[in-house]
């Protein structure tokens, strides 16, 4: 087999060669990429051969893919695989891993963060010192006693409630799936009952744009607006709306609809009391090793016949 890793996965040159021995060893070419492909062209180019195509969050679009005659799995080195034209995959017979669960610490503990940056007004408090100013104005907030409304309870959310849980809130959340685990309500009874709304749903038709004008206005004044999930999940322009408006108190963003850089015209950048980051939230040293001893566990299953973490 050919296996090409077509993006870089962020672990050393030594340790991609540990975990590609063992495939080298049983026989398998395996060539990698130090870089992003550029554009659709360059990562047809290097997939055009190969047997199986290992990729992170670089998109993977039918053009590309039907182009590639050889193809018979696709091991997406990340939770989500909306970047990968599953619809093409499917009607191909070629299945699709991801590595669910690399990234949910990593990602629950910058939800802490935002909230803590936000609730304590840390960027306030950074600029101030650094002004020559004092802490009028700063008082802040803790997050013990307070109701956190979890919106996804897959793994990230469900890890993101239980360290919400460790400083003293009171989680409810909002899935399709009941839980036992957490008291399960509407979005709207979510909404309105929150003093922070944390953000944790997959990118499917049905919840795409599905916080907007409307769902933010039942949010209380006071309330924080956390999103660490995908960007196609929010309407930007209302949450900056609501922003401006003090409709509610304060966002922190790591998602948008496209990758940084953002445009100048992001509504987002022009926002009160809005913290952005550049999609970090999965990454960390911690949770790049995992994703890859993940990705590489799903290559060897699926060379024994035994494929694991198939989307469907």
């Amino acid at each position: 087999m050919h296996i090409v890793l077509a993006e870089p996965l962020g672990i050393s040159e030594s340790t991609l060669r540990d975990f590609a021995a063992p495939l080298i060893a049983a026989g398998h070419e395996f060539t990698h990429y130090p870089d992003k492909a550029s554009d659709d062209v360059m990562l047809l180019e290097r997939l055009k051969d190969a047997d199986i195509a290992l990729i992170a969050n670089r998109p993977l679009p039918e053009s590309v893919l039907k182009n590639c005659p050889k193809l018979q799995y696709v091991d997406v080195a990340f939770t989500g695989v909306d970047h990968v034209a599953m619809d093409y995959c499917r009607e191909k017979g070629i299945p699709v891993s991801n590595c669910a669960g690399y990234s949910d610490q990593t990602v629950a503990e910058l939800t802490i963060g935002f909230t803590i940056a936000l609730l304590r007004k840390l960027p306030a408090c950074d600029s101030a010192t650094r002004s020559g100013g004092t802490s009028a104005l700063l008082r802040g907030r803790e997050i013990a006693g307070r109701t956190v409304g979890v919106i996804g309870l897959g793994l990230i959310g469900r890890r993101t409630a239980q360290l919400f849980e460790a400083f003293g809130a009171h989680v409810i959340a909002c899935d399709p799936v009941p839980s036992s685990d957490y008291p399960m309500v509407s979005l709207d009874e979510l909404l309105q009952k929150s003093d922070i709304v944390t953000l944790h749903a997959p990118n499917i038709p049905a919840t795409r744009k599905m916080l907007g004008k409307k769902q933010f206005a039942q949010m209380q004044p006071h309330a924080l607006f956390i999103n660490c999930a995908r960007g196609a999940l929010v309407d930007s322009q209302a949450l900056a709306d609501a922003l401006n408006r003090e409709l509610i108190a304060g966002a922190a963003v790591d998602v948008f609809d496209l990758e940084p850089p953002l445009p100048a015209d992001e509504p987002l950048l022009h926002a009160k009391n809005c913290i952005l980051a550049p999609h970090v939230a999965y990454l960390s040293d911690e949770s790049m090793l995992r994703r890859a001893r993940i990705a590489f566990d799903n290559l060897a299953a699926y060379l024994n016949g035994t494929p694991q973490n198939i989307c469907q």
